[in-house]
């Protein structure tokens, strides 16, 4: 099977091996002629981004490079990368990378004209009407990881470096114009990469699949996109060239981020405080808490995960996927609990407090509050 296409939704994306090539064509589609290409420091100077900045150069677009980008993208980055884009007289952005380069990248097209500071775009309420949506440049977004799919989000997370809290920036035109997917950029994904995104995939599928709220569509997709991630994140992790499982997980983490419009939970409300304060890798975060969500959750979603295994071919119903879960992350090197990744239970009451407040805990088929929070940070270290 011919793993390319032309999709439209939930925007243009142009899907398949070595469509890098088509970069110009999507800039053009994006309406901009002086792109400027965001990515993260540990991209600038690989081999794929080079060969982006070529293609871009020869097409008369130049060879603009912003690279200031953290892990965990704050809005220090975000004021760089403005001066950047403004200095440069640029028209438009190429978000490249995985999830930070992706998030900074689409914020730095939002904030290039805005005149508020970006805390008041908070996904809030219609505060994302305050933004002046005239002035938000064309974003085309490249994906070099398969898990946050933030190339087809409306939204981008922007850790605030004074309080140490992940923040939700929204805005419907954050939602890049064009996406191109070509899964020979993720070849070189080294092995913990690899788990720590494909397992950013998994967890949106599972919490948009576990939310109470209606999106039968979503639900859908969620179901599939954990197939996906099941059959083809092992044969990626254990060989990184294998193309067609490389362009099937890309497809996971678009479906991912397009089932999550459902809800997500406990495990993104955990993680956002956990990779603002200790650094985390988010995808790697959220595969550590997930089992414990899952048993947290348990009375409420059995019945539609027993439907799931059959579907996903895993015996045991509710029981059997949650003893899958666990079996992954430990067959991907995923460590167990939080404190092997340097989280300290000393700040357990801050990260609840901070949970509490995520967006996330909305969608949480139980109802979250500090305390019930505390204990599954607890279980998790």
């Amino acid at each position: 099977m011919m793993l390319t296409g032309n999709w439209t939704y939930p925007t243009a994306i142009r899907f398949g091996a070595g469509r890098i090539k088509e970069l110009p064509e999507a800039c053009a589609e994006a309406g901009m002629n002086r792109p400027l290409l965001v990515t993260d420091r540990g991209l600038a100077d690989l081999p794929i981004t080079r060969a982006a900045l070529d293609i871009l150069e020869a097409a008369g677009l130049g060879r603009s490079l912003f690279a200031e980008v953290d892990p965990n993208p704050n809005e220090q980055n975000l004021v760089a990368g403005v001066e950047a884009f403004r200095a440069g007289g640029h028209d438009g952005v190429v978000a490249f990378g995985g999830g930070s380069g992706l998030d900074l990248g689409k914020m730095v097209a939002f904030m290039s004209g805005q005149t508020r500071p970006v805390w008041d775009f908070e996904d809030i309420g219609d505060w994302w009407q305050r933004a002046d949506a005239e002035t938000i440049a064309p974003i085309v977004a490249v994906p070099t990881t398969a898990g946050t799919g933030s190339e087809v989000g409306r939204a981008s997370v922007i850790t605030n470096s004074r309080t140490h809290e992940k923040k939700i920036i929204f805005h419907p035109r954050v939602l890049p114009r064009v996406v191109l997917c070509d899964p020979e950029l993720t070849v070189g994904m080294p092995r913990p990469i690899t788990a720590g995104t494909g397992l950013d995939a998994f967890a949106h599928c599972v919490e948009a699949f576990s939310s109470p709220h209606y999106h039968p569509m979503s639900q859908g997709i969620a179901l599939e996109g954990m197939r996906l991630v099941k059959e083809y994140l092992p044969r990626a992790y254990a060989d990184g060239t294998d193309l067609e499982a490389r362009a099937q997980m890309m497809s996971a983490a678009l479906m991912g981020s397009t089932a999550f419009q459902k809800g997500l939970g406990a495990i993104h409300a955990m993680s956002h405080p956990i990779g603002a304060v200790f650094n985390t890798h988010h995808g790697t975060t959220n595969a550590i808490c997930m089992p414990a969500v899952l048993e947290f959750n348990a009375d409420v979603i059995r019945e539609r995960f027993d439907m799931a295994a059959g579907y996903l071919g895993i015996e045991g119903g509710f029981d059997g996927f949650r003893t899958f879960a666990q079996e992954l992350n430990d067959r991907l090197g995923i460590p167990r609990t939080l404190s092997e990744v340097g989280v300290t239970s000393d700040r357990l009451d801050d990260l609840a407090a901070m949970a509490i407040q995520d967006p996330s805990c909305g969608g949480n088929p139980v109802t979250l509050t500090v305390e019930n929070l505390k204990t599954l940070f607890h279980r998790c270290l």
